[in-house]
């Protein structure tokens, strides 16, 4: 029997011939039509009714499914492919679940490997997580980081780091965990998901971050610390036409059990993008949680009402922090344009109203769910952005008044240790404490269909995740990090985590070198920005001598375009580090 040889073709030559008279794609359809008329033949004997009825019902199922696909105009493929079609669906819908537990390897991260959620599984549940035969990495990779160890190790006494955010307008300094829970909103997560979330940060003195959704009834039960975020929604502290209001914020922010005010400009996940939940999933508890009436889509802004310029936002800060009985008030954001940060930087300068802290959130950030080009296209990485900012506080001399914190795919104690190295005082967590609850990284969040419970308003999906078990699990992933943290900072002979810089950190490169982080992050010396604009000095970075110039603190626009050939190399690749 002879075969076509056609690319990519080996049907024998007879079937390519049989299928020009009858399409082999409509088999399935003639199978469901003769097991039909099989079962109608052979369903009734002497004794009544037999079992060729379950088969013409099978066929009945089979030729209508197969009609209905003939005759419907959405997807081509059934229309060529009736009923056998519908297996694509089905593939596609389990493709996910195949790669994972099938396919995919311990160290592929899409967005997070193997490796990196049994690490999370194994703390959280106080299970052994020693490896053991040796590193599973290439150490000969580009991009393979290490901590360098000192042969003088350091003995510390506790794992509990603690950092001590507020400045000097600030009348109630608050002692920060060095790992936290960053910000998740009730809302998109399950009541039960706030509650063990709250309930683990209580157990372990830490704070979780209420996200934009404002503090809901379930973050009060436990009493665990909070971070108020304020986004442009102004969720918890708006008025009737979703304006900030300030007898309502002094409401919510005179709560002990608030700690910290977050002003959010933007997030990672979708850095300049706003937000709409559907009314239909705005219900009781979300809408008391957040103001809005119950069942009207509830609209987060892309941008803030509250201020316009930078010295706006600052004294927008500082009158919060006023109204809150001088509690540390801060900002998140995710670099984008570098002049927009540099704005603020000047505004700063300025006006001497500092935040107390800055949040730097990468755009590997994740819990948001947001269009694809948002999520891969938009926005500056955690190492960049952080850097960023970091260098130009210290070219100030401000970094040593704001506090610096860092959010972006942290959930290890070598990602800590980096994000200090970079210039965080300190990092928090979303996705790694959503592991720890159980998430399987099942991608279904904006379904609300969540596997585990998690992200789900669904009250059966939610009855899944047990609140005691899970609250213990997000108590004992902080406690195990920063013990694996502890044990970091003694191998590397230093007495706290905040004395970790880039000159501890090592990176081999493309080219088969190895160079210390420092070698490969500009870096700004104290002072450096105001002896460049003083003209005592040259910029200490491109980005600087391209970006600075058209930075104005009375406006987030720049002073004028840049020219093309003003932008070096770096700088029209996209954002630089500085």
């Amino acid at each position: 029997m002879t075969a076509l040889a056609t690319p990519g073709a080996a049907m024998p030559a007879w079937l390519i011939a049989l299928d020009r008279y009858f399409p082999i794609r409509y088999l399935t359809l003639l199978t469901a039509v003769a097991l039909l008329a099989l079962g109608l033949a052979t369903g009734w004997g002497p004794g009544g009714p037999g079992p060729g009825l379950w088969l013409a019902a099978l066929g009945a199922a089979g030729l209508v499914i197969g009609v209905r696909d003939l005759r419907q105009t959405r997807h081509a493929v059934l229309r060529n492919y009736p009923v056998i079609g519908h297996m694509r669906f089905l593939f596609e819908w389990v493709r996910p679940e195949i790669r994972q537990y099938f396919l995919e390897s311990d160290r592929e991260a899409v967005p997070f490997s193997r490796t990196q959620r049994s690490l999370v599984y194994q703390r959280s549940k106080n299970e052994p997580d020693k490896r053991p035969f040796g590193t599973q990495l290439d150490v000969q990779e580009a991009g393979y980081e290490w901590i360098n160890h000192s042969l003088v190790p350091s003995t510390l006494p506790t794992h509990d780091f603690r950092i001590s955010i507020g400045g000097a307008r600030c009348t109630q300094p608050y002692s920060a965990s060095l790992f936290n829970i960053s910000a998740m909103s009730f809302g998109a997560l399950s009541a039960n998901a706030v509650l063990a979330l709250n309930g683990g940060a209580r157990r372990g003195n830490f704070y979780h971050d209420t996200g934009e959704g404002s503090i809901s009834a379930h973050h009060r039960v436990h009493g665990g610390d909070l971070v108020w975020e304020i986004g442009s929604g102004y969720f918890g502290c708006r008025d009737d036409d979703g304006r900030f209001s300030e007898e309502k914020f002094r409401a919510n922010a005179l709560d002990p059990q608030v700690k910290l005010i977050e002003l959010k400009l933007s997030q990672g996940a979708k850095p300049g993008h706003g937000g709409v939940l559907p009314g239909p999933k705005v219900s009781a508890e979300i809408a008391a949680a957040r103001g809005v009436p119950q069942g009207v889509d509830c609209v987060s802004p892309a941008a803030h009402s509250a201020f316009a310029t930078p010295v706006e936002m600052l004294q927008f800060i500082d009158r919060l922090r006023t109204l809150s009985g001088g509690k540390p008030v801060g900002f998140k954001l995710c670099i984008g344009h570098p002049w927009e940060w540099f704005a603020i930087a000047q505004a700063m300068r300025e006006t001497e109203l500092l935040p107390d802290f800055i949040v730097v959130d990468g755009a590997e950030g994740g819990t948001g769910a947001a269009p694809l080009e948002f999520t891969d296209h938009v926005g500056a990485p955690l190492q960049e952005g952080l850097r960023l900012v970091h260098n130009t506080l210290v070219g100030l001399n401000l970094r040593g008044r704001i506090k610096l914190g860092a959010a972006g795919k942290i959930v290890s104690a070598f990602d800590i240790a980096r994000a200090m190295a970079v210039g965080a005082d300190w990092c928090n967590s979303a996705r790694g404490f959503m592991f720890a609850l159980g998430c399987i990284q099942a991608q279904h969040c904006h379904t609300g269909a969540c596997p585990t419970g998690v992200t789900t308003q669904d009250p059966l999906r939610q009855q899944a995740l047990v609140v005691p078990d899970k609250t213990e699990r997000v108590h004992r992933f902080h406690q195990n990090t920063l013990e694996a943290l502890k044990e970091l900072v003694q191998a590397a002979g230093l007495q706290h985590p905040n004395q970790i810089t880039a000159n501890h950190i090592v990176r081999r490169t493309s080219d088969g070198e190895v160079r210390l982080l420092v070698r490969l992050l500009p870096t700004v010396a104290p002072g450096a920005l105001l002896a460049a604009e003083r003209g005592e000095a040259d910029w200490p970075h491109n980005v600087f001598r391209t970006y600075w110039p058209l930075a104005r603190s009375h406006s987030f626009q720049p002073a004028s375009a840049p020219a093309p050939e003003a932008l070096g190399p770096v700088a029209r690749r996209g954002v630089p580090a500085a």
